[in-house]
């Protein structure tokens, strides 16, 4: 989806993304017969070791700074990642861009499983049943990514519907079915659709269903609409909208809590962004969910229009959470990888 974009950054960091981009290299792959390209992308980071500009804090609150990136690439259609998913943890991972395009790659780490760049990073385009690539935003506006023992569940916004796909890296085909998401289509706005698709653990009170929530469709209170897909709670619920931060992903916490991922844009301030901790009891059929906030961040940050985020494990067992920014395709936003350790207790 098309976002406003923030103000101009400081010029040494479009001096150096520019430098950085001009050293760089797309090789497109070949494709089988009935195949959409695939293109291999050199992509470039730097490091991000504070998350604070300008401080050297960790922690904040609950959640201790690990490290980041910020990524570059000549790719054309590099950016516009919206949505993340971990295949393994920390390491390989699939995202949507809402520009109609997938993408795989992997984070590679320095011996203290801090982030230090990006490899093996492809994208290519969705495609119809006969292979051919889509290029209409219309239909190819993919928000909201989970991913389940192969099947990836994707929301796209405009023309609102939940597809799953079988994932094949090398060749990603039409989805193999669509989903009923619950809600009537008339509550849905056109740009404001499933931003957040996910799963909740199996062997919670909703034993493993599908959730969806909306980037800010409102019902007549302001509240923002969401739906269980699946199972006996299946039905419509909200969650709160507070202080004007919009939904833009989200991912369950082990314990049956939503985790969000929330963003703001205001001309005078520019981005924020939020990660909020939804009550897992209050995700019901009916009800309004909320939960307390356990991260803000304006543009004193290293943060950008954060989309994506993803819940995992560390080998150690740490609980990790990472989020990713889309940069519209603007020489004024980057594309962003953070990575926090949420400590439990």
């Amino acid at each position: 989806m098309k976002k406003p974009s923030p103000a101009a950054r400081p010029s040494r960091r479009i001096v150096g993304w520019a430098a950085a981009a001009a050293l760089l290299l797309a090789i497109p792959l070949p494709p089988a017969s009935g195949q959409a390209p695939v293109a291999r992308l050199e992509v470039s980071s730097r490091p991000i070791t504070q998350f604070h500009i300008g401080h050297q804090t960790k922690d904040f609150g609950p959640l201790e700074f690990i490290g980041g990136l910020e990524m570059v690439s000549r790719g054309r259609h590099f950016g516009a990642l919206s949505s993340f998913r971990f295949l393994s943890p920390g390491g390989d991972f699939v995202g949507v861009a809402d520009t109609g395009f997938w993408f795989f790659g992997k984070v590679v780490r320095d011996e203290a499983q801090r982030p230090v760049g990006i490899a093996d990073f492809t994208m290519q385009a969705m495609v119809d049943a006969k292979g051919n690539a889509l290029d209409e935003k219309q239909y190819v506006d993919a928000e909201g990514l989970e991913v389940k023992d192969g099947v990836a569940t994707v929301g796209f916004e405009r023309q609102h519907r939940v597809a799953q796909f079988r994932i094949e890296p090398k060749d990603m085909k039409a989805p193999i079915r669509e989903l009923d998401f619950v809600i009537p289509r008339r509550e849905l706005r056109q740009n404001k659709g499933f931003e957040t698709v996910v799963q909740a653990p199996a062997g919670g009170p909703l034993e493993g269903s599908i959730v969806l929530v909306s980037e800010r469709s409102l019902d007549e209170e302001g509240n923002i609409f969401a739906a269980i897909l699946e199972g006996p709670g299946k039905g419509i619920f909200k969650v709160k909208r507070d202080d004007g931060f919009d939904i833009t992903d989200g991912a369950f916490l082990p314990n049956g809590d939503l985790l969000l991922l929330e963003r703001r844009f205001a001309v005078a301030d520019g981005v924020a962004m939020r990660l909020r901790r939804i009550d897992g009891e209050t995700i019901r059929a009916g009800r309004v969910a909320d939960g307390r906030v356990l991260l803000s961040a304006d543009m004193g940050y290293q943060i950008d229009n954060m989309e994506g985020l993803d819940v995992w494990r560390r080998a150690d067992g740490a609980l990790m959470v990472s989020v990713i920014s889309d940069d519209n395709h603007s020489l004024f936003q980057r594309n962003l990888y953070l990575e926090f350790q949420l400590h439990e207790d």
